[in-house]
């Protein structure tokens, strides 16, 4: 008898799970099913489970390790002090632990702001602020408001470290303790500390969030919820790309994983400049990059895709075509799978869009500044124009037929120079949806997860 790791991601509309044969580094199946977050989330997992069909003689089940993104994901938002320093830190932990970044805010934190926060029900507050011996007024007077407004929600202090003993006070006077202190996501200008952070937001991610998700149920029966589903994506990532102890990875590699709400690229690479005479601008690039646009997604966002993308750029893919009424469509059936060759054409046609935009979004872009001296060149954000590996995840890109064109809207266009998108990166589809599953499965067992991911993305 093999033994198997049964691998789950507990999706915002699927929950999709992966059952891999540990011993021979094989993927015994994979199914999904409808998330049943509203009733019972075990409901719909059953239904997946029922769909794996394995011969239970052959393989026992030795562990089971989920992700989730259901109700919504891990939503946050981020206080900081300058919005291009440790506003923009705080917003890069957040996002590369795989949360869902509703707001950020600098300065000092208004009322109005305040009943903002209130309103949007987030799961946890990251509270940041100065460079260590620097400005500390502006995050212990946000410490203050925020103590006395947030009760509940799980608030994560990261910023200068000369205001923790006042700012732990001030908690502690108000009988909060439904806080965390860790290391400043800026010690000093212009250097990030992200990973403290993240482990931060994973550690309340798994002991409070679940809970609150009414996902109890799911963990009596798993082994553990390991991380927000984005998470996992970012790290199987980069156990592709950077390998292992015993392994190489492929190097630097970009992926583009399309949902129903959002679209996620995550980067794996330094995005130094690949051009002569060009500087650095702006905060240093974190080697695993995600971003998320909540504005880009094949269902519950197909009309904020369409608002963002314009009819008439979609109509030079696709013409004749009623876009509002089929996005329309879309927001208001989330479950809807398009059967005939119209409706998989439109689908493709959202795809493209939500890929270049997406990506135009995530790569960094050249500016031109003129000096006494003449023209020079800044880069904003990193240059991925020599990334070898671009890879595509998601329903939208896993069902079409041509997967391969949706995926060559990410790369580099003659028509904008400044942009920095991949020029001739080699594509491959994510085509059994294992991502997530090979980040869930590397904690335990990298290099297995690193030959599967190989194996089945890159058919190496």
């Amino acid at each position: 008898m093999y033994n198997a790791y049964l691998l789950i991601d507990f999706g915002s509309t699927y929950t999709k799970l992966t059952l891999v044969d540990i011993d021979q580094e094989i993927i015994i199946g994979t199914s999904n099913a409808i998330t049943t977050v509203d009733t019972n989330i075990m409901i719909g997992f059953e239904e997946a489970f029922a769909k794996l069909n394995y011969d239970q003689s052959k393989y026992k089940i030795t562990k089971k390790l989920a992700c989730s993104s259901a109700a919504g994901g891990l939503k946050m938002v981020t206080l900081g002090l300058v919005p291009e320093l440790t506003v923009e830190a705080s917003k890069r932990a957040a996002l590369g632990a795989g949360a869902r970044v509703l707001k950020t805010y600098s300065y000092e934190i208004t009322n109005e702001e305040i009943l903002e926060i209130k309103k949007m029900k987030v799961d946890i507050i990251l509270l940041s602020g100065g460079t260590n011996g620097g400005n500390k007024k502006t995050i212990i007077n946000n410490a203050k408001k925020l103590a006395d407004h947030f009760k509940e929600i799980p608030m994560i202090i990261a910023g200068n470290k000369c205001a923790n003993d006042e700012i732990k006070e001030i908690f502690d006077e108000r009988h909060n303790t439904n806080y965390i202190m860790t290391e400043n996501v800026m010690p000093s200008l212009n250097e990030i500390n992200v990973i403290p952070v993240r482990e931060k937001i994973r550690e309340i991610f798994m002991k409070n969030i679940i809970k609150s998700k009414g996902m109890d149920s799911a963990e009596e029966f798993i082994d553990g919820i390991l991380m927000p589903t984005p998470a996992a994506v970012l790290k199987g990532s980069e156990i592709l790309a950077k390998g292992t102890d015993r392994f190489d990875g492929i190097g630097d590699l970009i992926v583009v994983d399309i949902g129903g709400a959002t679209t996620d690229v995550h980067s794996l690479a330094d995005g130094y400049p690949t051009r002569a005479g060009i500087n650095l601008k702006g905060l240093k690039e974190p080697y695993a990059k995600r971003t998320v646009e909540g504005d880009l997604g094949m269902r519950y966002s197909a009309l904020s895709l369409l608002e963002a993308s314009k009819i008439k750029n979609l109509n030079k893919y696709l013409e004749d075509v009623d876009f509002e009424s089929a996005c329309q469509y879309r927001h208001d059936h989330i479950d809807f799978v398009p059967l005939d060759e119209k409706e998989i054409a439109i689908d493709g046609t959202l795809a493209k869009i939500a890929t270049k935009l997406a990506m135009d979004r995530h790569v960094g872009n050249i500016e031109t500044v003129y000096t006494p001296l003449g023209e020079a060149f800044n880069q904003i954000g990193k240059d991925l124009l020599e990334v070898n590996y671009l890879i595509g995840t998601g329903g939208v890109i896993i069902h079409s037929n041509n997967p391969e064109k949706i995926m060559l809207e990410g790369t580099f266009k003659d028509s904008d120079l400044t942009i920095l998108k991949p020029k001739q990166p080699n594509i491959y589809i994510d085509k059994l949806y294992i991502l997530s599953a090979m980040g869930l499965l590397s904690f335990d067992l990298p290099d297995c997860a690193l030959k599967m991911m190989k194996k089945y993305i890159l058919g190496l």
